[in-house]
C-alpha cells in the first residue's frame, strides 16, 4: 500500500490508499471506496498497440440475429475424436441458430441482399434498409407464392428509389438471380401493400456515374448538369426515362464543349436506345 499525505477527517491520522479503498491507519475509518478499474477499456489479443478494440462487432440489420451470434471455430490442432466432436457441435450449433422456415428464408435473403449490394457498389445504409424492408414484407406475408430472389432484388431496387440512389432496373436485374418479371412483380407488391415513398429519380443522379464510365472531363459534366436543370424547367423530364435524359444531356454537353462523344457510346452507357437519347437531345436543342 502507498502512503498518502492526506489526513483522516476524524482523528487527523495518516491515510493509506489501497487498490479499492482509502483507510485511516490510526482509527481504521474507510474514507473513500474506489472500485473503478483504472486499466485500459479495450482488449486485443493480437497487437495491443495498433488494434485497441473496445468491444465486438457492431449490431447490424443485415444479419438475421443482428450480428449477436457465436461461432465455433476450426483448428488444425484438433485430432481424432476431439475433432469429430467439435464438428458435431458446430453442426448442431448451426442448426440451432435457425428456428423456423421464415428465419431460414430470412438468412438466405439477407445473404443475397449483401451480395447484390456489393455487386452494385452500394452503401451499408442501402444494405441495412433493404434488409429492414424485406423483414416488413415477410411480416406482411407478401412472399407467399413469390420467389425470394425476386423479392431481394425488389427491396434493393426499392431502397435505391426511396433513397434517390441512381441504379436502373436493368442494372439490378443483371446483378440479381431473378428475372425482370419476378423483380417487377415483387416490386409492385411492395409498392401496393407497403406504400413505398418512391418518386421519379432525378436525371442528375446518373450524371457522375455515366461521366466516369465515358471518361468525360469535368467541364462536360458541369454543362450536362446545367442542361438537366433546363430540361426540368421546360418539363422535358416528366414521363421520360431519367437515364435517357441524363444520356441526352451528356451528349449535348459534349457537343457544346467540342468533346468527341457518339450517340451510340452515350446510349450504351445509359442502357437506353439511341432513339431515346435523340429525343431529349433534339428537344433541348429546340
Amino acid at each position: 500500500m502507498a502512503t498518502s499525505t492526506q489526513c483522516c477527517p476524524e482523528c487527523e491520522g495518516r491515510l493509506r490508499e489501497g487498490e479499492s479503498e482509502t483507510v485511516c491507519g490510526e482509527c481504521g475509518l474507510v474514507v473513500a471506496e474506489d472500485n473503478i478499474d483504472r486499466g485500459p477499456e479495450w482488449r486485443s489479443f493480437a497487437d495491443d498497440e495498433t488494434e485497441k478494440e473496445r468491444t465486438g462487432a457492431p449490431l447490424t440489420r443485415s444479419r438475421h440475429d443482428r450480428g449477436l451470434t457465436t461461432e465455433i471455430g476450426r483448428s488444425t490442432r484438433l485430432k481424432g475424436r476431439k475433432r469429430r466432436r467439435f464438428a458435431r457441435m458446430r453442426r448442431q450449433h448451426n442448426r440451432s441458430r435457425i428456428k423456423s422456415k421464415a428465419e431460414r428464408n430470412r438468412v438466405y435473403a439477407f445473404g443475397e441482399i449483401r451480395r447484390l449490394v456489393s455487386a452494385l457498389d452500394l452503401t451499408d445504409h442501402v444494405r441495412d434498409q433493404s434488409c429492414v424492408l424485406f423483414e416488413s414484407a415477410q411480416s406482411e406475408d407478401l412472399l407467399r407464392g413469390r420467389s425470394i430472389e425476386g423479392f431481394t432484388a425488389a427491396v434493393v431496387y426499392a431502397t435505391c428509389r426511396t433513397a434517390s440512389v441512381s441504379r436502373t432496373l436493368d442494372e439490378v436485374v443483371d446483378a440479381a438471380r431473378a428475372s425482370e418479371a419476378e423483380l417487377t412483380a415483387a416490386y409492385d407488391a411492395l409498392n401496393r401493400e407497403l406504400g413505398l415513398p418512391t418518386g421519379p429519380i432525378d436525371p442528375a443522379e446518373y450524371l457522375p456515374r455515366f461521366a466516369s464510365r465515358l471518361d468525360l472531363p469535368q467541364a462536360v459534366e458541369r454543362r450536362a448538369d446545367a442542361l438537366v436543370d433546363t430540361a426540368r424547367e421546360r418539363g422535358l423530364v416528366s414521363g421520360r426515362d431519367p437515364s435517357g435524359v441524363a444520356a441526352g444531356c451528356l451528349y449535348l454537353a459534349a457537343r457544346q464543349e467540342e468533346y468527341d462523344l457518339t450517340q451510340a457510346e452515350a446510349a450504351e452507357t445509359a442502357d437506353v436506345t439511341p432513339v431515346t437519347l435523340r429525343s431529349t437531345y433534339q428537344d433541348l436543342r429546340e
